[in-house]
């Protein structure tokens, strides 16, 4: 199981390494996380230098893909060979799907949100909008295998949506109760579970 993370320049430190952190709660073989770059190194808003895990055409074959965000979302989206990667490496037919803040503006141009809203930050809502997706004030939302969230600390919930497809709501509850905090573990929790829960399969 490879969950493959995109992280582009200018990448949201939160969305990225947080969503890496409670994904890999999953202790298990084959289970793999990596930040997924188009380049060997990235630097994040606030100058945090990563190297690379995997490449964006790795993410052709990862079971599952989330696009993390960032202050340059907007060139993402308007560079052709860039997104003409993408377009060939991310099929919801196949691949479990995620955006988080910005990220969501890389799905909509991709055309893979079609008539389905979508969760983003207040800052991206504009642009995803002008992209012809209805934009939801809420955390998180997800159709089928496509999910959007909103907000850097709605992270935890993309990352166990994408655990609770793959290994189970027991996993996923495991995975949020280690990172909530202390004297708030059942509560958080409780919280987090009851956004992603109503979009599970039955």
């Amino acid at each position: 199981m490879h969950i493959a993370i995109l992280t582009f320049q200018g990448f949201n430190e939160l969305d990225s390494f947080v969503a890496l952190g409670v994904l890999n709660r999953v202790k298990r073989p084959g289970w793999r996380v990596t930040l997924c770059c188009p380049a060997p190194t990235v630097t994040s808003m606030n100058g945090v230098v990563v190297h690379a895990q995997s490449t964006l055409a790795e993410a052709a074959t990862a079971d599952a893909v989330l696009v993390g965000s960032g202050l340059q979302t907007r060139d993402v989206v308007a560079d052709p060979q860039t997104m003409a990667t993408l377009r060939q490496a991310l099929d919801p037919a196949r691949q479990l799907i995620g955006a988080q803040c910005s990220g969501t503006l890389v799905l909509a141009q991709l055309g893979l949100l079609g008539a389905v809203p979508a969760c983003t930050d207040l800052t991206t809502k504009p642009w995803v909008q002008a992209a012809g997706v209805a934009v939801l004030d809420q955390p998180f939302f997800a159709a089928g295998n496509v999910a959007t969230s909103g907000g850097c600390l709605a992270s935890p919930y993309l990352a166990a949506w994408v655990i609770a497809r793959t290994e189970g709501v027991e996993a996923a509850r495991s995975a949020l109760h280690y990172v909530a905090p202390v004297g708030e573990k059942q509560a958080y929790v409780e919280r987090a579970m009851g956004c992603i829960t109503p979009y599970l399969p039955r």
